[in-house]
Formats: structure tokens, sequence, C-alpha cells
């Protein structure tokens, strides 16, 4: 068990997260703020206390200064001004937290950790700034299912002139829920292996109910065990069993029990003998636990195998093989399209063919920049985090829709928008180009090919300049193909001569469109759900009229474009808010799917320390190489085979929405987006393998399980 605090200790200090200074902190799990009270203002003798509060979401808890069986109590660090000095913490009564067969000591909801300031008469405030600045560096271990070190930095300017009272409340509460020394003399013996504790001097009104026993001192006692505890008249007495991996043979064991809010505190010698301490057994920890620690002490398998210059390889690589991704395809198409215009047009090819690679690469610069800076900010994001947003796969299924039905015939951009800006890509062939690759990298962006996961895992990694450089690669790889195109006039003359083709070619890429709307509206079914799903369908059938009815001459056009117009307005207001939704959990979480579970954090380590390997999917709905490999490789009957041969788990972790928890466990994995398929076994590192399966690299690795 000391080994297990020593390793919460380094895990703390190793992953952490920093946060600016400020008066509050929040992050997913807990909202931290420094408070003050000094209802007489700040002066030598007068009372003044500070205290960190945190607030803990639903089912969250930090420790008390015994965690018990697991766990770090919250660690405060000051900075104060000469004369100023800070005591320790008036700890409130704590709760029992049972975790399986353990127990551990900490709080629930909200909780203030008051400290008290003694101000001495060295104190002397500057001329310029009157205050008394009070900085605090705290670190608390957060924890449900799984554990999460945090730490925050506070600053608190406390008016010495003036009287700091609007916290009294709190500070009352707290220092209510303080447990009341008793003066008795109390005991407490060892007999062999339990220790036998005597309480005396107890109010008369909690006599005869039951009492909650918090030792202060850890690793000593077995604090999820049965105990046994009895009145005798004005006497209470227990017997607890003592810890199997004892560390600890204290002279004096101070203690608290309580009952609900109301705890009293002695300090009683121990008498009797000490068994002998027996070797440190191996720590039972909770799946939680051994999931915060397997985060922090595991490396991420990929990063160190890769140099920046190899990165940037695996980058280029990956992104010429975006261009065979479906949802590239159409935008590809359209560019062949210019190209049959203007077969002889070098110089305009050339031109297009560079601009459109700027567009491509500014866009991933541009993503990749975002993403870095929002990750900066705290942010749990990873690659291909813009089509984890109902609202981005709306818009593009918008896009994508106008764009079909252009294609289609339905109408003519010449036609349906004014001069000035139907005419505006014959003007500016160039911005139009640079859009075409704006608009390729919007869709394409999520699809992760081969030889681009380790290289974005990598790249997060890496300072900004290097990261950008990793993502500017992906963008220069996707653009190439058409780059070398616009510039070997070979290939504008193996184009067939401009004839009735182009208007069926034209017609027929509206089928690719579609089929990417139609992907779109399914991957926000997976994000909204059905309703979702069908509300994006309406408003694109009204978005639709609306075109149509703009296709019109004379007075329909105005009266049936003023209806169809007020329908989609109509439609929009009643069922837009079905697309951003939040589906019922049921909808949003992987559900079952024959041998396939959902994924959530410390699952994999329950199944490891049950000796059963596992399997995990990280995909999404958004991600083509996702959908393929599990309707190829994974539904491949050899494999299922040879995982239910080998009795391997199945997880599947859905990241179609954005999940924090997923994020960080692809990071623990050196990954930044999906596919990522990754076998577990007991006590050995993972076997992360390529992003597009085959059936003989999933069966190898199985056979090494």
């Amino acid at each position: 068990m000391k080994s297990l605090k020593v390793l919460f200790a380094a895990l703390a200090l190793c992953t952490g997260a920093a946060h600016a200074a400020g008066a509050s902190v929040t992050t997913e799990h807990v909202r931290a703020e420094l408070l003050a009270h000094a209802p007489d203002g700040v002066a030598a003798g007068k009372t003044v206390w500070v205290g960190l509060q945190i607030k803990h979401q639903p089912e969250w808890h930090t420790y008390w200064k015994n965690a018990g069986d697991s766990g770090l109590p919250t660690q405060l660090q000051w900075t104060l001004p000469a004369g100023v000095t800070a005591g320790d913490i008036a700890w409130p009564i704590p709760v029992k937290i049972p975790i399986g067969n353990l127990a551990n000591y900490g709080y629930e909801g909200t909780v203030l950790l008051p400290v008290p300031l003694t101000v001495s008469p060295d104190f002397k405030p500057s001329v310029l700034k009157s205050d008394l600045e009070v900085k605090l560096k705290a670190n608390w271990l957060v924890c449900r299912k799984e554990c999460i070190p945090e730490e925050g930095e506070f600053v608190l300017n406390v008016p010495t002139k003036s009287s700091t009272a609007v916290n009294g409340a709190a500070f009352d509460a707290a220092l209510a829920k303080q447990p009341k020394p008793l003066s008795t003399p109390n005991e407490v013996v060892v007999d062999g292996q339990q220790l036998k504790v005597k309480v005396t001097g107890l109010p008369d009104a909690v006599r005869g109910k039951q009492l909650e026993f918090f030792p202060e001192v850890a690793e000593v006692i077995e604090t999820g065990a049965p105990w046994t505890q009895e009145w005798k008249a004005n006497v209470w007495t227990a017997v607890v069993p003592l810890s199997a991996q004892r560390s600890q043979s204290p002279a004096a064991l101070p203690f608290v029990v309580a009952v609900g809010d109301n705890g009293w505190r002695t300090e009683p010698k121990v008498t009797g003998t000490w068994p002998a301490l027996t070797a440190a057994a191996p720590a039972q920890i909770s799946p939680a636990l051994a999931e915060a620690l397997r985060s922090a002490a595991q490396p991420a398998p990929a990063a160190p195998s890769l140099t920046l210059g190899l990165a940037m390889l695996f980058a280029l690589l990956g992104g010429l093989i975006l261009n065979l991704m479906p949802c590239v395809f159409p935008v590809l198409a359209i560019k062949v399209v210019g190209f049959t215009k203007h077969a002889d047009d070098t110089r305009g090819h050339r031109v297009a063919g560079l601009s459109y690679t700027a567009g491509v690469v500014v866009s991933f610069l541009a993503l990749g920049g975002l993403m870095l800076a929002l990750r900066a900010g705290g942010e749990q994001l990873g690659w291909g985090f813009q089509l984890q947003s109902p609202v981005v796969i709306a818009l593009l299924a918008a896009l994508f829709t106008v764009i079909g039905l252009n294609l289609a015939g339905l109408f003519e951009f010449g036609t349906f928008l004014p001069s000035a800006v139907a005419g505006y890509e014959a003007r500016h062939p160039v911005m139009n180009a640079f859009l075409s690759g704006v608009l390729a990298v919007a869709i394409a962006s999520p699809c992760t090919a081969p030889f681009m996961g380790a290289s974005l895992g990598f790249a997060i990694g890496l300072p900004a300049v290097e990261a950008l450089l990793v993502f500017g690669s992906i963008g220069i790889g996707m653009a190439l193909p058409y780059l070398a195109a616009s510039w070997v006039p070979a290939v504008a003359r193996l184009l067939p001569r401009p004839g009735a083709w182009m208007d069926v070619f034209r017609k027929l890429m509206a089928f690719p469109m579609f089929a990417t709307v139609a992907w779109l509206v399914w991957v926000l079914g997976q994000q909204a759900g059905i309703d979702g799903a069908g509300a994006l369908l309406v408003l694109l059938v009204a978005m639709a009229m609306v075109i149509w009815a703009f296709t019109l001459q004379g007075r329909g056009r105005t009266v049936v474009g003023a209806l169809s117009v007020a329908t989609l307005a109509a439609l929009a207001w009643g069922m837009g808010p079905s697309i951003t939704q939040q589906p019922p959990a049921k909808a949003t979480t992987a559900a079952a799917q024959g041998p396939w579970q959902p994924w959530e954090p410390g699952r994999v380590d329950q199944l490891l320390a049950s000796g059963q390997p596992v399997f995990v999917d990280f995909t999404a709905a958004w991600c083509v190489t996702c959908q393929y490999n599990k309707k190829t490789t994974l539904a491949d009957g050899a494999v299922l085979a040879d995982l239910t041969g080998k009795n391997v788990a199945l997880l599947r972790a859905d990241w179609t929405r954005r999940d924090p928890a997923i994020t960080a466990a692809l990071a623990q994995l050196g990954r930044s987006g999906v596919p990522v398929y990754v076998f577990y076994r007991k006590g050995a590192p993972p076997i992360v393998l390529s992003e597009v399966l085959g059936v003989e690299e999933v069966r190898s690795a199985i056979a090494k399980l």
C-alpha cells in the first residue's frame, strides 16, 4: 500500500493539468475556488481564514487527510508575504466511500478546506498595494470510476483595511463540521491482529447510535473490512481489524468518530504490542486507480519510434492516400470537369493547381493550429474534431446538397444568383481553386488514412512550429496528385475532347454528392439520434424546394419562392433544435452489438485483471476507414473465430461525438484520431495495429496473445 501512495504522488506530479492563476479553476470534474474570510480585516491578532472550496460533479470525490485504501489527500502550498504564515488544513469530517472490498475517506458534493492565517506584527502591507496577496498552488486527485490528478494555481487579494465576510456562511458551515476535541481519557489497545478502541465523554445525544471510525494515520487498519462496535452505558467500544499490509506502528493513534456532520477527535496512546510488520504484498487497487496509474506510467507506444522527418514522410503518404477516400472523390471530380473545359490552357492549369494546393495546405494548417490552441487551453480534442459537431455536419450536408442539385441540372448559379456573384468563378478562377481545396479538406480531414495516425499523435506532442510542419505535410500529400497533373501537359492531352459527354459526366457526378449527403445524415443520426437525422432530411428537402422555386419565372417565382422560404424558416425554427440535441444515453452510448461491448474508462483493466485479453476498436461514424474495416476485416469469420478461441473481450469506443475519456485513451496510445485498433494483454504493452486492417494482420496479432 505504501508503494501505491508513492505511485500516486508520482502520478500527480507527472500528469496533473496546470491551470492559469486566478481565484477559481474549473475542470470537467470539479470547480475549485480560493475563498477568504476576514470579518475584522487583516491585522496582527485578527482572525483570518482562507480555504479551497471544491465543488464536485455528481459521483466524483476527493480525499481526506487519510485517503484510506487508495488515493491522495488534497495538498495546499501557500505563498504568503513576510509576517503571514499558514496553519494546517482544518479538515471537515469525511465520508466513507466503499470501492469493492476496499474503502476510501473523502468528500463528495461541495467541501471547503479552511486554513487559518497567522498575521504577526512583522506584516507590513505595501504602500502601493495594501491588500494581502494570497497565492496557492493546490493538487487534488478526483475519482469516480477513473481517477484524474488535477492542480490549480490561485491568487486572491484580501483587503487589509476593510472586512471580508461575504464567504462567512461557507466558512461557518465548514468549521461547524470540524470534529470537536475530547478531553476524556480514551484507549487504543493492540490485541493480536486487531485494535480494541474505547471512547468516553461522547454527548448523551449520540449514545446508542452507530458511529463511523476515521483513523488519521494511514495504512494501519483494514479500511474496507467489517468491524464491530457497541455501547456499554456511556462508553463506546469498537474492534477494528489491522491491515495485512500494515506499514506503521504508531505510538499514538489520533482518530475521529462521527455520526453525520457531528464528530469528535481524540489522540490516545496505543498500548499493547504491535505485530511484526510483514513484507509488503503487491498492492490490490481498484481498476479505476489502475487506469490512472497505467496512463501516467506508460509512454505513448508510437511516439518514441518517430522522428520529425519520418512523421512528415508518413503524413505526406497519408495525405496521398486521402485522395482515394470516397468523401474526397466528388470534389476531385469537379476539378476534372474543369480540366476538360480548358484542356489547352497550360498556364491556367498550373495556376489552378498551385491555388488548389494552397487551399489544401492552408486549411490543414488552420485545422491543426486550431486543435493545438484548443488543446493548450485544456480542451480534450483529437483530429477530426470538426465532424464531432452536429452543426458542422448539417452545414456540410446542406453544401453538398446544393452542389449536387447544381450538377444534376436543377439550377445554374448564373441564373440563380445575382450576376455579380454568379460571375465570380469566371472572374476569379484562382480563388475558386483555392476554395475547392478548402472544401476538400473540410470533408477529408477525418478520414485518417494509413501512416497518418502515428504522425498526428506524434505531432500533438511537438512544439507548435514542428507540429504544423506535420499538418502541412498532410496537405501537400493530399494536393500532390492534382498539382502534378496541372503541371504535366501530357495529362491534359489524355483527356477526351469537350462534347456532349461532359453534360452526362457532370450529372453523373451529382450522385457521389448525394451519396455523401446520405453519409452525413447517417453520421448526424449517430450523434443526435433518429429525430436529428429526420429533422436534417426535412430541412434539406425544404432547402431544395427553395432552390427550385427560385428557378421559376414571373409571378410564380415570387409567390412560390416566398412560400418556400417561409416554410423553410418555420421548419428550421421548429425542427432545428433536434439537430443539435443530445439524444438519450442509450442512443449515444455504444450499445452492445453481438460480441462487442461499449468501452468505458477502467473497463480494460477490469477485464485484464480477470486474465482475459482485450481488443478495442476506437471508431466514429464519420470515419469512412472505420466503417470499411468494420464491414470487412472485423466481420471476417476467421477473425471472429480466432477471437472467440482466445476468449478475447471485444470493446468498441465510439468517438462520433466528443468524448474526453476516449480522447485521453487515444493520447495514451500516441494517437489523435480514429481508427485505432489495440490488443491488450496482462503484463505486456498494448499492440497497436494499422489503420486499414488486414485479416492476416489481425490473426497474426491474435496468435501472439
